[in-house]
């Protein structure tokens, strides 16, 4: 059982980082391509438990760091997108829903302000790359991420669906 663990975590961990390399390539790749590789995440959650998935999060994570050069990539990763699946596991035991998507909420708000704060005054982000059309807008793209992030916790959800009932029964654990 440890082998099987130990494998399926360095596939998982495998795949996240490619993922990751690739956020320095597609113009596309700093958003989507961590929701990509953190959704990989919610498989060792489901089948091996949230310590182990943890584990695989943090080898990703600091692979990441070191080695992409999308360090903006590497932020949404860490801070939100990657540890999602374990959070959102979390969430949902929570018993009285609206509570667990307030919670959700909250996570996602706390931590897009951080990265917005961490990309200008840290990695250097310039502020204009915040702007359309020459106007500053922080709050309408956080606003237009809680639309986005709500859309992705569904599909995620949907994603688990079709993992436990189209998929897992291939995997034979």
């Amino acid at each position: 059982m440890k082998s099987r663990k130990v494998a399926f975590g360095a596939v998982i961990s495998a795949l996240s980082f490619v993922l990751m390399l690739l956020t320095g390539i597609l113009p596309f790749g700093t958003y989507a391509l961590p929701c990509f590789a953190g959704i990989l995440l919610t498989a060792v959650v489901i089948e091996f438990g949230i310590p182990w998935a943890i584990s695989v999060y943090a080898g990703v994570s600091v692979l990441s760091f070191f080695i992409v050069s999308d360090k903006e990539a590497v932020l949404y990763y860490i801070l939100i997108l990657g540890i999602y699946p374990v959070l959102k596991s979390l969430f949902e035991r929570i018993k009285l829903r609206w509570l667990s998507f307030l919670l959700k909420l909250l996570y996602f708000n706390i931590c897009a302000v951080a990265c917005f704060y961490i990309s200008i005054y840290l990695l250097y982000v310039p502020k204009e790359s915040f702007s359309l059309f020459g106007f500053y807008l922080p709050v309408v793209f956080l606003i237009a991420g809680n639309i986005v992030f709500v859309v992705y916790d569904i599909c995620v959800s949907r994603l688990i669906f079709a993992y436990l009932n189209l998929f897992r029964h291939r995997l034979k654990f």
